[in-house]
Formats: C-alpha cells, sequence, structure tokens
C-alpha cells in the first residue's frame, strides 16, 4: 500500500521540481563538480512469465559525481509502477546503484549501469499455480543491469532511452527466478542550482 502511494507522489514532486527550476538561469562561467538531474518516462516490460507484458510509469533521479578520464560515476534511483497491467502477473520495484556515463561527445552520451533493490510480483485472478503452489504476491530482490543513451534537447532536457535485464527470485519456475526485459524511455530535467551544466 506505501508503494502505491509513494510512486505517484514522486512523479508529481519530480514534474513540479522541473517547471519550477525551468525559470532559473545560468552563470557563464561557473561549473559544477556534481550534477543532479531527474527523469521521468514509460517503460515497456515483458515479465519473463508466459509471454506477460506490463506498461510501467518510470521515474528517478540521478547524482553525477566528478568525472575520472572520460567516465563520470553516477549514482541513480528509479521506481517502476505498472500502469498496464499484464494478463498473467505485474512487477513493480525500487532501485538503486551506480551508472557509468561515456563522455564522447558534447550531445549524446552512452552509459551502462547496474542496480539492485527489492520488487513485489503480483499475480492475477486467483493466483499462477506452479506444481502444487499457487502464486499470489510475491516479494524479492531485484538485480538489473543494461545500458543506454542520453540524447541532449537543451542545456536542461535531454531524451534518455535504455534497456534492462532484470532477475526477480521467489518465481514460479523450476529455477525460482524470471528474468525480465525492460525498455524505457524517460524525459530527463538536468537541475543547474544557478551553474551552467558542463560534461
Amino acid at each position: 500500500m506505501m508503494f502505491r502511494k509513494a510512486v505517484p507522489a514522486v512523479a508529481v514532486s519530480l514534474l513540479l521540481c522541473c517547471f519550477a527550476a525551468m525559470g532559473q538561469r545560468a552563470l557563464p562561467t561557473a561549473t559544477q563538480p556534481l550534477q543532479f538531474s531527474g527523469f521521468a518516462g514509460v517503460a515497456g516490460v515483458s515479465t519473463g512469465l508466459a509471454g506477460s507484458n506490463n506498461v510501467d510509469v518510470l521515474v528517478g533521479a540521478d547524482l553525477g559525481l566528478p568525472p575520472v578520464r572520460g567516465v563520470r560515476p553516477v549514482l541513480e534511483v528509479r521506481g517502476a509502477y505498472p500502469m498496464y497491467r499484464g494478463s498473467v502477473d505485474w512487477q513493480k520495484s525500487i532501485l538503486g546503484g551506480i551508472k557509468a556515463d561515456f563522455l564522447l561527445n558534447h550531445r549524446l552520451r552512452p552509459y551502462g549501469n547496474f542496480l539492485l533493490g527489492r520488487g513485489e510480483v503480483h499475480y492475477r485472478g486467483a493466483g499462477y499455480q506452479f506444481g502444487p503452489l499457487v502464486y499470489q504476491l510475491s516479494s524479492t530482490n531485484v538485480y538489473s543491469y543494461g545500458g543506454g543513451f542520453e540524447q541532449d534537447l537543451s542545456d536542461g532536457f535531454a531524451l534518455r532511452v535504455d534497456g534492462q535485464i532484470q532477475k526477480w527470485g521467489y518465481a514460479p519456475t523450476p529455477s525460482g527466478n524470471v528474468y525480465a526485459k525492460v525498455l524505457n524511455a524517460a524525459l530527463v530535467y538536468r537541475f543547474h542550482f544557478g551553474q551552467p551544466y558542463r560534461r
């Protein structure tokens, strides 16, 4: 129940912050050793169980650290909540971890990431039967790895696309795991705090 209330609240907060920050003006000579950005978008999910698919609302935030030899380490947190729920199961999660931005040029930035956290799987109807057990709800650790890119649209905004493979445990399968495949598209807003964005 707390998860259901938290994800929409985070999404609304991010959107309000983005609109409030749009009016900020940058000083032309300063630089940012740390960079903070928020993102919101949608995700298509193949849950890995019996062909079930979800469409999720995705929100998150990144804290970029100073770059080292053309790579910027980034701390990331993201949450996903299903707005379209599959015919077999649906998944929701909160993940955090590390992202590596590769600073190749000024407009396109590829990255790779590894995230982990907690997730819940809900099974439709009376549940999903596997052997003698009927699964209705499970909570599990989630491990997610993948990569993508951000494409600048302006100083403040970027388009972000990435793909993830996620390992979910306590699943109704012979191995006890499912491997979800996730494709995300999101709009990114970079908070300048009175300073221009610099790669």
